[in-house]
């Protein structure tokens, strides 16, 4: 055990003793000295220098001197924040505290025995052994993170000095008022201070251990119990840290401020090392880890951004005591807006922008801490959500996010993504403004292998939305219900569907109307019903600009018959489930125009075998997620009680769309399709009855469209034999004059289904949040190899 590196230990008679069963006396300073000499290393150093087997030797043989290793480590972090760290050595010390600290936590939360032991004060410890100071005495953990809190402001070691002047007139840490010091111009603060790359270090180093003291949660298994806080984060984000508000401003600027493309210069990030880069990811980690807070369980009026005061107002409201949460939800100013959204917009772009000349321009890897600091932004600060729809800023977010969908649809390792970038499009999709934006012209042209096209961003949404249903792997199925309630939501403001999309649309409800697929799982149904309620909303609300989805819909008339005639019988029901064992023809890919992909665009990839992904809780369903509203005349929602809906699954199982079993790479693309979408039926007792089928079937919401057929069809026909037509182009210009006025059903009132906040969603970020930190935090490893609970890592 004893061959931990001379630069740590100078001679290796002290390793022994601090393995062996011998307990060193705290007051030894000489010993403990060691362990922080001022000899410069880096946190890589110190990893390599501790390994792993040596920290668990001594948690197991002499627990003492690991309870004293880390008591002097802290008690030299608050000397450095007491004294103001003025000299070389004391900051160097801090920064080796700092490491060593980062290295040990993780072995101090893996083991339960441990866990409480930062909670707890040390008695007696290096105070000389009296004992009646005791009392008041802090736990280690609160006295570590006031220490970290200090030193994150600390004049010419974190932040610019505002006094030009020798040592003895330095600024005394504890009276600056560290809302001047805050590291970023942006929200609340206007100077921007001079980039200094040491500061940027420092800071990043501070963070890192601050996020390794949030890393207990990792240790935990997942449980629905959202009282189940973090204490770390709790005490740290709370009325006893000085610095929560300009700690708050300066993460959230830092994120928001950095731009990676710098001046413009090509291979720029080639030449210069951005210090930057590494202090905005674990800002940007710390600030996601802070804000990890069920927004369900809280009735308070601040988190909806209602009923707040005029300002970051000094009387205290009534919201959540995370004081971060709380600033997160009280910003309101027009100008910091218009800054989080452009920083945010900015960064999600990052991946997608093209230059001419290849690896040129910097790539940002943080993207989904982003998308999941932009969904606590919208999910706890209403106004900031208004904001995002207002304007077609909106549609800035949309792209990269459409991007992602779509470059990691067939990647499992990214299943995470998949899943946040679907949330954060439901959570807008729930907004009148977010449909009514998507009819902006889609103009900017990114590579994505998608068919080209011409139209707006919600033929984009469509066509990307497509595609991850036909060609992405089988565990994306929960998602298809978000996905459909998505369109569902924005169907009743899409004034002009182009070809491509209307095609799409066809496609899906023809796939998932064949008897194989409604019969072989519970809730399969709900797909069909989800792509009915779309076609009838864009047939009611915006007949007049949708000629190409009209003319769709009387092309593919025969699937609605189909549906109107489904056989309900017990024999043709397992008549339609065996042709799903037969391997019978693919999912139609719409003959017209799959073929040319967008120009630069790469074909979306699988993971690399044996890339690490952590596992994920499962999402509520749906039902769970939404809850329905309904649109008024003046466009006003009101909430619908929850009732039976039409969609009830008829006492079905929860969670019979089972996971299913990823294909294999070599089955055809016939039996890939069929798979897909008849994994569902991997749930094993459940069977469809004639019963069951005529519950639904007779719910189905076919009058609209029958009603359109009957009127419509007779009258395309005759065109095309007066005309002796073959040619499209006339029929849709028929279709684009005529009128179904009077014709239709009374237009059946909109459905919104709104995303709500519950518990089983806050489970799953929390879950999903910290495996990406886990994965992203490899140098140095921080936890790679301890034994954590939130989450299994697995190899694809």
């Amino acid at each position: 055990v004893g061959h931990m590196n001379v630069l740590l230990f100078p001679s290796s008679a002290s390793v022994t003793t601090f393995v062996s069963l011998q307990p060193v006396e705290a007051t030894d300073d000489a010993f403990w000295d060691q362990f922080w000499a001022d000899t410069a290393t880096s946190v890589q150093d110190i990893f390599a220098l501790v390994p792993a087997a040596e920290i668990r030797a001594v948690r197991e043989e002499s627990p003492s001197n690991l309870a004293t290793l880390c008591y002097k480590a802290v008690e030299k972090l608050v000397q450095g924040a007491e004294s103001g760290c003025h000299t070389e050595k004391e900051r160097q010390i801090v920064l080796n505290c700092c490491r060593l600290l980062t290295r040990i936590l993780p072995y101090i939360f893996e083991d339960p025995d441990w866990r409480g032991f930062f909670w707890s004060t040390v008695p007696g410890a290096g105070r000389g052994g009296g004992e009646e100071d005791d009392e008041n005495a802090r736990p280690l953990a609160e006295s570590l993170l006031l220490a970290v809190t200090d030193l994150l402001f600390c004049p010419d070691f974190t932040v610019q000095s505002h006094r030009r002047s020798t040592v003895d007139t330095a600024e005394d840490i504890h009276s600056i008022d560290s809302c001047e010091y805050i590291w970023e111009a942006g929200v609340g603060f206007a100077h921007s201070p001079q980039p200094n790359y040491i500061h940027d270090l420092n800071r990043t180093e501070l963070l890192k251990l601050l996020l390794t003291c949030f890393s207990e949660a990792m240790y935990l298994p997942p449980s629905s119990d959202s009282s189940n806080t973090n204490p770390w984060v709790q005490f740290f984000c709370s009325t006893e840290n000085r610095h929560a508000l300009p700690l708050f401003t300066s993460l959230l600027n830092v994120v928001c401020a950095y731009d990676p493309v710098g001046y413009g210069i090509p291979y720029n990030h080639l030449l210069f090392s951005d210090y930057r880069e590494p202090l905005v990811e674990e800002a940007a980690q710390v600030l996601i880890v802070t804000l990890d807070y069920d927004s369900s369980t809280s009735s308070s009026p601040t988190v909806d951004g209602t009923t707040t005061g005029t300002a970051m107002d000094d009387v205290d409201p009534p919201g959540p005591d995370n004081l971060f949460v709380n600033y997160l939800s009280r910003i309101h100013r027009e100008e910091d807006f218009q800054f989080i959204l452009k920083g945010v917009a900015r960064l999600l772009s990052n991946p997608l922008v093209q230059t001419y000349l290849p690896n040129s321009a910097k790539k940002i890897q943080f993207h989904q801490e982003l998308l999941v600091l932009f969904w606590k932004l919208c999910d706890f600060n209403k106004k900031f959500l208004f904001f995002v729809l207002k304007s077609s800023d909106v549609l800035d977010i949309l792209v990269p996010i459409l991007y992602f969908l779509n470059d990691a649809r067939a990647d499992q390792s990214r299943v995470g993504l998949m899943h946040i970038g679907v949330f954060i499009l439901l959570l807008l999709s729930g907004e009148r403004n977010f449909g009514v934006r998507l009819n902006k012209p889609y103009s900017v042209r990114v590579p994505m292998d998608i068919p080209v096209f011409t139209g707006t961003h919600a033929d984009l949404l469509i066509i990307v939305f497509h595609k991850i249903i036909t060609s992405g792997h089988q565990r994306l199925q929960p998602l298809f219900d978000c996905l459909l309630t998505i369109v569902v939501n924005v169907s009743p403001y899409l004034k002009s569907l182009s070809m491509v999309a209307a095609n799409k649309l066809l496609h899906l409800l023809e796939a998932f109307s064949t008897t194989w697929f409604l019969f072989s799982a519970v809730q399969n149904h709900h797909l069909v019903f989800f792509l009915l309620e779309v076609f009838n909303n864009i047939i009611q609300y915006q007949f007049d600009g949708n000629s190409n989805l009209v003319y769709a819909v009387i092309r593919k008339r025969n699937v609605f018959h189909q549906l109107a005639n489904l056989p309900t019988d017990s024999q043709s029901i397992q008549k339609g489930l065996q042709r799903k064992r037969k391997t019978p023809e693919p999912i139609s890919r719409t003959n017209s125009q799959d073929g040319v992909s967008m120009e630069g665009s790469r074909p979306a990839a699988p993971a690399e075998p044996g890339t690490l992904k952590t596992s994920l809780v499962a999402t509520p369903g749906i039902d769970k997620l939404t809850e329905k509203s309904q649109v008024s005349e003046d466009g006003t929602m009101r909430s619908l009680e929850p009732e039976a809906s039409q969609l009830s699954s008829e006492g079905s199982p929860p969670g019979a769309l089972s996971d299913g079993e990823p294909w294999s790479g070599e089955a055809s693309h016939s039996r890939r399709d069929r798979r897909r979408l008849s994994s569902a039926s991997s749930s094993g007792q459940w069977t469809p009855t004639p019963d069951w089928v005529m519950s639904w079937k007779s719910k189905l919401p076919l009058q609209t469209i029958m009603r359109l057929l009957q009127v419509l069809v007779p009258q395309v026909e005759k065109i095309c034999i007066d005309k002796g037509l073959t040619d499209e182009s006339e029929i849709l210009k028929f279709l684009q004059h005529g009128t179904l006025v009077g014709l239709l059903p009374v237009p059946h009132p909109i459905l919104i289904r709104k995303y709500q906040a519950n518990s089983g969603t806050a489970m799953w970020f929390r879950t999903y949040m910290w495996g990406v930190i886990y994965l992203r935090n490899v140098d140095p490893p921080i936890w790679y190899d301890t034994d954590v609970k939130l989450f299994e890592i697995q190899r694809v």
